[in-house]
C-alpha cells in the first residue's frame, strides 16, 4: 500500500551540518527565520557542532566572564537569545530548531519544557535518568548540567535552541560562570557513557525530537534557502586548526524517522 506524503505542516526537515563556525550558523538561522516571514515553511532542525566560542544572551551580564571582554580566549558574540554566557566547542551537540509555534503551541514556557523533554528522552534512550531543576532551564544528570537551552522567538518563529555536552573538552567552561549558575558543575555524557560520540547520540536525539514534537523527520540535503546561499552546507565548511570535522548528512543519519518566552535563561 502506498502512503501519501505527510502534510508539510507535519514534517520537520533535519540538517546535519557537522562542524560549523558560529557566525555562519547564526546567519543561516536568521535567513531561515526570514523565510518564514515571506511564506509558510516546514519546521527545520539544524544539528551541528561549533569550533570553540562563547556567546552572551542579549541581557547577559559581563560579571559571569572570568576574562576581559576585550581579550577572550575564544571568539565572543552577544546574540539575541535569552540567558547568560555559555560555551560551545566540538563534542557538544547543538540544535537550532526553526519552528513556527503557531503550529504547535504559542507558549514560550511550553516550548522550553519541550526542548528539555527532547534531551531527557534522548538520555533515557542511553539508560540515564535526567531531570529538570526547579526555577532553572536546562537538563541535569545528578549534580551535573549536561544541556543548556537559550532561545529567541519572533512572531512565534524560533531560533537558537539547545546544546548537549556529549564528549567536549570542558576546560573552556572554567573561564566563565556557565549560564550564571555558580553552584552547579557542568558535565558531559562521557562521564556516564565512556567513549560515546556525537555520531552515536545524533540519531537518538532526532528520534526524541520527532516523538516530543510529533513530527515526521526527513533528512534534508538542500532546501529553499535564501538568495544564493547554496544550501546549508555552504555556510558550514570551515575547520579550525586541527579540530575534527564530523561527517555530514547521510554520513551520520538515516533518511527518515517517524514520530507519533522573548526567551528564558539558558
Amino acid at each position: 500500500m502506498v502512503h501519501p506524503p505527510p502534510a508539510p505542516a507535519l514534517i520537520c526537515e533535519v540538517y546535519d551540518l557537522g562542524l560549523c563556525p558560529y557566525p555562519q550558523a547564526w546567519e543561516l538561522q536568521k535567513a531561515l527565520v526570514e523565510l518564514h516571514r515571506r511564506q509558510p515553511q516546514p519546521d527545520r532542525l539544524l544539528l551541528l557542532e561549533h569550533p570553540p566560542v562563547y556567546t552572551l544572551g542579549q541581557g547577559a551580564t559581563l560579571e559571569n566572564l572570568k576574562f576581559s571582554e576585550s581579550s577572550p580566549p575564544w571568539p565572543l558574540f552577544r546574540i539575541e537569545r535569552g540567558g547568560e554566557v555559555t560555551h560551545h566547542c566540538p563534542g557538544q551537540l547543538v540544535g537550532y530548531p526553526i519552528l513556527d509555534l503557531k503550529r504547535h503551541q504559542t507558549d514560550l514556557h511550553w516550548y522550553l519544557r519541550q526542548l528539555e523533554e527532547v534531551i531527557i528522552l534522548t538520555l533515557a534512550k542511553l539508560g540515564l535518568g535526567a531531570q529538570r531543576e526547579a526555577g532553572l532551564t536546562g537538563v541535569w544528570v545528578g549534580d551535573y548540567k549536561l544541556a543548556a537551552i537559550g532561545i529567541k522567538v519572533s512572531r512565534w518563529v524560533t531560533m537558537h535552541g539547545f546544546a548537549l555536552n556529549v564528549c567536549p573538552d570542558l576546560q573552556g567552561f572554567q573561564a566563565i560562570v556557565p549560564c550564571g549558575i555558580a553552584h552547579r558543575p557542568v558535565g558531559c555524557l562521557t562521564q556516564f557513557c565512556p567513549g560515546i560520540t556525537v555520531a552515536e547520540v545524533l540519531p537518538l536525539l532526532i528520534e526524541a525530537f520527532a516523538q516530543v514534537f510529533q513530527r515526521q523527520i526527513v533528512l534534508g540535503v538542500d532546501g529553499p534557502w535564501v538568495g544564493q546561499t547554496g544550501g546549508p552546507h555552504k555556510h558550514c565548511t570551515e575547520t579550525s586548526g586541527s579540530v575534527r570535522r564530523p561527517g555530514r548528512g547521510s554520513d551520520r543519519l538515516g533518511t527518515e524517522l517517524d514520530g507519533s518566552p522573548t526567551a528564558e535563561p539558558s
